[in-house]
């Protein structure tokens, strides 16, 4: 009887699998119909409709296990079988390392933490280092022999889109001046290829040709550098190619965490991430997973590589640098650059904001367009860390502010529920250490993430500096989000002048405040106590602080335009002269 509930365990849970990347592929095969139509809104859609499938196939699953088997499944007796068998059925797959993922999803849904082995799921993966292989291969070669007008127009050729170039000879000579003027002395080598893989990555408004150019240097691999072309719809019935990417940081930002999930379609995971891997070796693999929307198996990557980072470094956890905030206690590892955010059991004033509704917030970020500017977040649930790696002044927060979630079990912690989450430089420290220069490019950067963010309907709520964080690339991101909400359910007001002067000169507003009135007016003071901070933004940001700014943002988005918010520099994007008149071949 055991061994049967075990097979019908692992059957119940494949079958929920198969479902699930079923309803995957074809919300990822429509991105090309959406991009090709210019529905934006559905481009918007779909993306937060995949991530929700994930949920969705849990609780069917969960549902199927229980009118199949009763309660059975929620006896670990008959785990170590189902695994055994899961084994069996997923080997023929060409995605196991994600059947893994979603078995043990339902393994935790199925257990309490205190049940739990780690004999009955896949801590590690039985598939670690092994690499399915098409028979077909995930990309085409081009070689130069005919002159680099003819490799770059095949490389466009062989996507076959229904909408016209909008003129493609222009398009071609822009990347070949690109790749002359980004890598000129590898171009002259007699022997260089380019690498494209064979299906378009979507995301927003954008189709992306990822590709890598492999110069012969001797070694078996030959020196790798990207080649990434983003194409846009003119949406008027035609397609350009907008720039190239060719270095490892602006692939590397277009991959960033601060991004939207890629719709691409990857029949073969592995093999897709180890591709990519050799445009941006310095990104982990569980990064580039979640790139292209398995999220869930990229926090599966993640938390086996930090099993190993633990047992390869000595250091302990601590308070997270920064000022401390209301709702989140914060702590990292020094030697590892994330960040462990725990919701607290009770918020100071003037915090209104309960647990489920920070949740809620988790959510909507994780679901919505990040621009580039907010952090994606991995939710665990029931996270055992050892004792000793935490120092007493950390453990002893934990348990004072959140005792409802952490927990103490002999030599181990028990976390009930944590984001993690990228560590960056606070932009108040920045700011506070950074010399002149340095410090007016961060405020052009925090003015512009609050901007980007309120084109893509976010309206941070607390913008004070500490909420904000700087990349290793100098981007400003925002990772608070306790008080965000859509910029249109916002309502923006000048201050009304005062009757008489004794109004102006009283500590209490002379006029009503409703619940979702904002005085960009404020803003000023508010966020910039030091004067000299103060004067360098309002020079070049200081449309931010007039409600007149935020209420153009409301119509332009209530009149349904999608704004352009690109993952790379504007200095990047190529010219778009469309008078086609003769012009030398380029070779």
């Amino acid at each position: 009887m055991g061994a049967a509930t075990g097979h019908q365990i692992a059957r119940v849970i494949l079958d929920g699998f198969s479902d699930y990347r079923t309803d995957f592929t074809a919300l990822t095969l429509g991105a090309k119909q959406r991009f090709l139509q210019a529905d934006w809104p559905s481009v918007q859609q779909a993306a937060t409709d995949r991530i929700n499938l994930y949920d969705v196939a849990v609780r069917r699953v969960m549902h199927n296990l229980t009118t199949t088997l009763g309660d059975a499944h929620r006896n670990s007796a008959h785990w170590r079988i189902a695994r055994e068998a899961y084994v069996d059925l997923i080997c023929y797959r060409t995605d196991p390392e994600l059947a893994e993922t979603f078995y043990n999803t339902i393994y935790r849904h199925s257990l309490t933490a205190e049940q739990a082995s780690i004999d009955d799921y896949f801590p590690q993966s039985e598939f670690d280092g092994f690499r399915v292989q098409s028979p077909r291969g995930i990309y085409r070669t081009y070689r130069a022999d005919k002159g680099l007008v003819d490799l770059v127009g095949s490389v466009l050729d062989d996507f076959t889109l229904e909408l016209p170039w909008e003129y493609r000879r222009r398009d071609v000579r822009n990347i070949i001046r690109a790749l002359q003027h980004e890598i000129p002395e590898q171009l002259d080598s007699s022997d260089f290829k380019v690498d494209v893989l064979k299906w378009l990555f979507y995301r927003n408004k954008a189709a992306y040709i990822i590709g890598r150019v492999v110069v012969d240097d001797g070694t078996a691999e030959g020196k790798l550098y990207p080649f990434v072309l983003p194409i846009l719809n003119n949406e008027r019935g035609g397609l350009f190619v907008d720039s190239l990417l060719c270095t490892q940081d602006d692939v590397s930002i277009l991959f960033s965490f601060t991004r939207s999930y890629f719709m691409v379609d990857a029949r073969n995971p592995s093999e897709c991430i180890e591709f990519l891997h050799t445009l941006f070796p310095n990104k982990s693999r569980w990064e580039i997973y979640s790139s292209i929307g398995f999220y869930k198996h990229g926090k599966s990557v993640f938390y086996r590589n930090f099993l190993t980072h633990l047992d390869q470094h000595s250091d302990q956890f601590v308070i997270a640098p920064g000022i401390k905030g209301m709702v989140m206690s914060v702590f990292t590892l020094p030697s590892l650059n994330i960040v462990f955010k725990i919701i607290k059991d009770y918020f100071a004033p003037p915090k209104e904001v309960d647990k489920a509704t920070v949740k809620d917030r988790y959510y909507l970020v994780k679901t919505h367009d990040r621009v580039g500017r907010m952090a994606d977040t991995q939710e665990f649930s029931n996270l055992w860390l050892p004792k000793d790696r935490f120092c007493d002044e950390l453990l002893e927060e934990l348990l004072n502010v959140a005792s409802s979630i952490v927990e103490l079990h002999g030599d181990r912690v028990l976390i009930r529920h944590v984001y993690i989450e990228r560590r960056m430089t606070p932009l108040n420290i920045y700011v506070d250490e950074a010399e002149p220069e340095s410090m007016r490019a961060a405020l052009d950067e925090y003015g512009n993430a609050i901007k980007q963010l309120a084109a893509a309907n976010i309206f941070p709520g607390d913008m004070l500096l500490k909420n904000f964080g700087v990349t290793r690339h100098g981007r400003v991101v925002f990772y608070d989000y306790d008080e965000i909400s859509y910029l249109t359910d916002c309502n923006f007001r000048k201050i009304p002048e005062p009757l008489y002067p004794e109004q102006e000169l009283s500590a209490e507003p002379w006029y009503s405040v409703g619940p979702n009135d904002i005085f960009p007016e404020e803003f000023p003071v508010f966020l910039f106590p030091d004067p000299r901070i103060r004067r360098m933004f309002t020079e070049i940001h200081g449309d931010l602080f007039t409600a007149d700014y935020w209420r153009g943002i409301q119509d332009e988005i209530r009149n349904g335009r999608m704004m352009d918010i690109l993952p790379y520099r504007q200095n990047l994007r190529f010219g778009r002269k469309l008078v086609k008149k003769k012009e030398p071949e380029l070779a």
